[in-house]
Formats: C-alpha cells, structure tokens, sequence
C-alpha cells in the first residue's frame, strides 16, 4: 500500500501545539491516500514511531515540516536515516526553512522534493503524478532535481481558504489526545493554536515569509474561523485561542465580523498584526475586538530609526512616531501591545552599528513610559534570503552568508542562528550582543512580562527592585543576579523557541 507518514519534529520542551501545518497536509489527502500523524513533541522517541510504521512496508511517502530552529535538527537527522535504511520512502520537506534555504535542502542526497508555499494541491498532485508518471512541472509549488539541475515550478494563486476540506481534527485525536495540545497561557487555561490565513500583503526584507508569498494574502471567512474556533471550544474545552497567521488583521471588516460572531463565547485570544495597518482601525472597532476577547497583539515594530525602517523594506506608513502614538492609543482598549524589536543590523562602520543598537535601546525605554504594559520581544537580527532587496545586499557585502551544506545546519551555532539570539554575523560583536542581551534581562526584571502568568505580585516586585538601579542609569553588564532570578522564577514564551509552520 501507499501510505503516508506526517511527521511535525519536536519544537518545543512545554507547552506544545496543535500541529496544523500537518494537519493541513492531511486534510489535501484525506479519502484519497491513507495516512498517519507523527508528532515529535508527543513522541519519547519519535524515530522509534516512525520506525515500527516503515518496518511494516505499507509506507511509501515521508512528509516532514520544517521550520528553522529547533524543528531543524530532528528533520534532518530523522530523513537522511530513512533515507539511508529505506531508500524507496520518497521524502518531501515543506515549511519555511526548505523554502527558502531550498539549494542546500534539495541538493542534500536525502530531501526528494519540496513543497515550496501551501501543499493544499501540490502535495496530493506529487503523489498522484509519482504513481502516474504524470510530468511534475505542471504541478504548481514544487522544487526538485532533475538530471542534477533544480526546478522550480510556478508559484499557485493563493487558495480561496473556505473552499478547502476541513482539518481532520479527529483523526488527530486518535493518534494523540487533542486536548493535550490545549496549554494553559496567559490567556486561558486551556489555549489553542489556529491559522486562519496564509501570506502578508507586505514585503519585510528581514521576514521568511516574503519570499514565499511574495506579498499575497488570503483568508478564511468570519463565519468560518467561529466555526472551527466554536467547534474547538465546544468538542474539546478551548477557552483561548492564538492566531498564528502571519497577520490576522489585514482586513478591518473581516476581525470585526469574527469580534461579532465571537463575543459571547467567553473566548480570549491573539493575534499578530501591523501597527500600521490597525492603527487605521476605527475606535469602535478596536473596542469590538477588546470587548470580544481580544487580549494582546503582536506587532513588529522592529526599530524607532525611520531610515532603517525604510532599508527594512517595511512597506506602509509605519513610522517611529506612529509606534509610540499607537502604544498610547492601545491602553484605551485594554489591549495589550506586544512590540517586537529587532536590534544589531548591518551598517557602514562597528560605531554605526552600536549607535543604532543604543538608539533602540532610549527608544524602547521611551516606550515603556509611554504605555508600561507594552510588551517587548527583542530579537538579535538573522538575514533572511530575501534575494533583491536593500537589506540583503547590504548582509552579503557585510561578509555574511548561509551554509551551502544541509547538515552543515546541526553546527550549534547555526542552529542559534536560527533562534535570533546568536547570530554569525559579521558586523555584530561579541561586546554588542553582550550589551542586547543584558538590556534584554534587566528590561524583563524591570517589566515582568504579563504572559508569565506564574510568577506572583511579590516576585515581580523583588524583581523590579533589584533591577531599578541598573535600569535608571543604564547598566547592563553582568546582570547575573537577574539572570539567577529569572532562571528560578520565569518561563518566558519566546515565538520563536516555540515554533509557528508542509503549509
């Protein structure tokens, strides 16, 4: 038999979630090829699972989703040896990282094809023309190596997403408890994870999705996304949910329509989105969306230096004065901002680099004066293979550039590089990292974030005290005392430890 195997590798020690870029697949060959979930987060050993179903020689496909970080390491190791003990499995990768690191994936010896952006249709159409001899380049979304040269077909139009088959939620649910991918968060007790579009209409040179959409966006209707929230709520306890779409609130009409229809479920919830594109949201609507159950939203307000801002490419109006209007603006909405900051970019000379780290560290402070509930992300800046843009020509004459090797990814520095905290960036130094990093602990002494829901009022006031002096005169070297502190008391949820997307 032809079977499938879906495999999500681990991604995160806690707190895990529903799997929805497998399920996707899933859902595009349900009634038409059988198949079985494997979740590396549920698994103890998930090579032994993957094992007993290959050892049964029903299985002919291996379908992995890779993102960067820690999703990497275990995708690699776990197909190179199927490859390597059943050279018949066919092994297709999808997800950000095979996209757009594709050279290194496809030319590997143990990666046959990539799914390059939504498998809705590419991945059933593989399948089919594998079985059928069917030529592959009529099939859109598709890498592969053919007589040693790389193809790339064309990119699909972006789906009408109400008009796809529905998750197979309960079939998940037969190979691993739904309600265990249900974590408690700073929203609710039992929270889930839910896309609800695919794509950005927006052309960041620093973000993995560009250069996979290319600025296209498409998304689910209300009426549908309560539908399928409601259902989660109903059949299996949700009482939050975190939408991990790579920008919920492109349309205004449509999150109102869902705050309307979500209301008086008692249902707290997130989202990302742009500061620009809500700060464009009508005073009743943003009151809609908090009345409803909208609790916080993630915003990429990247740098308070507008000249980067524009070399970032981030396309809109988004300015360093918009971000601090808008921080203010959200406190009458009891919605919580959750900025995200991106610190240490290429520039002309080291002093540039550090005067701009200095910048964004005044600025983020000014923030927090601003609104003190802001929440703030600090990411160490990693290029993104946005081939073309300002930004990474700038990264490529700086002396950086990606391994051209898949398994030259396993080098620990590389998998850090990947989380945006130890990048191998050649204009960064060691004593600016140091500087990033020790602002990053004393901020978060300073200003406990909300989302560590398990530290109490007493903690967070210790935490604040011993971190007030070093925070009122700007000293962040050696904060050990605080890193102690932190170890003990706080968990922080970082997005990008904890893995978002074969989407």
């Amino acid at each position: 038999m032809h079977k499938v195997l879906l495999f999500n590798p681990w991604s995160a020690h806690y707190g895990w979630r529903i799997p929805n870029s497998i399920l996707q697949v899933g859902a595009s060959i349900e009634g038409k090829w059988d198949y079985a979930f494997v979740d590396g987060n549920r698994e103890v050993d998930p090579w032994q699972t993957l094992k007993s179903y290959l050892d049964t020689g029903e299985f002919s496909y291996f379908g992995c989703t890779v993102m960067p970080g820690p999703q990497l390491k275990q995708a690699i190791i776990i197909t190179k040896k199927i490859k390597e003990l059943y050279p018949i499995i066919t092994t297709i990768w999808g997800g950000y990282f095979a996209s757009n690191q594709y050279k290194s994936c496809i030319t590997s010896g143990f990666v046959d094809y990539i799914v390059d952006g939504p498998g809705d249709l590419a991945f059933p159409n593989l399948l089919k023309a594998l079985e059928s001899g069917d030529s592959l380049l009529l099939i859109d979304n598709l890498i592969y190596l053919e007589n040693s040269k790389i193809l790339k077909t064309k990119r699909e139009t972006l789906l009408d997403q109400d008009s796809l088959p529905q998750l197979p939620y309960e079939k998940l649910d037969t190979f691993y408890s739904l309600k265990g991918y249900l974590r408690k968060s700073y929203l609710g007790k039992h929270t889930a994870a839910y896309h609800s579009s695919f794509g950005c209409p927006f052309t960041c040179s620093f973000c993995a999705v560009v250069p996979i959409y290319n600025a296209r966006w498409k998304g689910k209707s209300a009426e549908l996304i309560y539908r399928d929230v409601k259902y989660l709520k109903d059949v299996h306890g949700a009482d939050a949910v975190e939408f991990h779409d790579n920008n919920f609130f492109v349309s205004e009409k449509r999150t109102i329509e869902f705050s309307k229809l979500i209301k008086n479920e008692n249902i707290k919830w997130w989202g990302e989105g742009r500061i620009d594109t809500i700060n464009k949201y009508k005073d009743d609507s943003l009151k809609s969306m908090s009345d409803a159950g909208c609790k916080m939203i993630f915003f990429g307000a990247e740098t308070g230096n507008d000249e980067i801002l524009k070399q970032m490419d981030k396309g809109g109006t988004q300015t360093a004065e918009q971000i601090k209007r808008f921080a203010a603006r959200m406190k009458k909405f009891d919605i919580i901002p959750e900025y995200s900051f991106v610190l240490g970019l290429p520039a002309e000379t080291e002093e540039q680099v550090n005067q701009q780290i200095d910048s964004d560290i005044a600025f983020i402070k000014e923030i927090k004066l601003i609104n003190p509930d802001t929440e703030i992300i600090i990411y160490i800046y990693s290029p993104v293979p946005t081939e073309g843009s300002e930004l990474y020509e700038s990264v490529k004459q700086n002396g950086f550039s990606f391994p051209t090797k898949l398994e030259d990814w396993l080098e620990p520095q590389w998998q850090k590089f990947d989380l945006r905290r130890n990048p191998l960036t050649p204009w960064l130094k060691p004593y600016m990292i140091d500087k990033i990093q020790g602002f990053e602990t004393v901020l978060n002494s300073q200003y406990p974030t909300v989302s560590d829901f398990k530290i109490s009022a007493l903690q967070r006031k210790v935490m604040k005290l011993i971190s007030s002096f070093r925070y009122n005169v700007n000293f962040y070297k050696y904060p050990y005392e605080l890193k102690v502190l932190q170890k003990i008391w706080l968990r922080y949820r970082r997005p990008e430890t904890e893995g978002f997307s074969l989407d």
